[in-house]
């Protein structure tokens, strides 16, 4: 599997996980309430959608560098490659996500 696949299926399934989260969890003490609650607006799921897709470059970089210093560059590269993508497709992958 490609970084980019992997980035983009952790950013999907990232998007879908508050329709899992409200229908299967109940809350566990401690936890913040805000957790359990959708994103009602556009606005919010967008907002939403793009921390996840800052995180997944975050993952990708630290699972670029435990790669060998021959392929480490253009794991990084294609990392960065793809969370640019995924940014400026990031209205459509809201709609995706989380369809009217």
């Amino acid at each position: 599997m490609t970084i980019h696949t992997t980035f983009l299926a952790t950013v999907l399934a990232c998007s879908l996980s508050p329709f899992a989260l409200a229908q299967t969890a109940s809350p566990q003490p401690g936890d913040p309430a805000r957790w359990y609650q959708e994103d009602s607006t556009a606005q919010a799921q967008l907002r939403t959608l793009r921390k996840e897709i800052a995180a997944a470059l975050a993952e990708a970089k630290k699972a670029c560098r435990l790669e060998p210093s021959a392929t480490r560059a253009a794991c990084l590269k294609d990392a960065q490659d793809t969370y640019r993508q995924d940014m400026a497709n990031a209205e459509k992958l809201r709609v995706a996500a989380h369809p009217q």
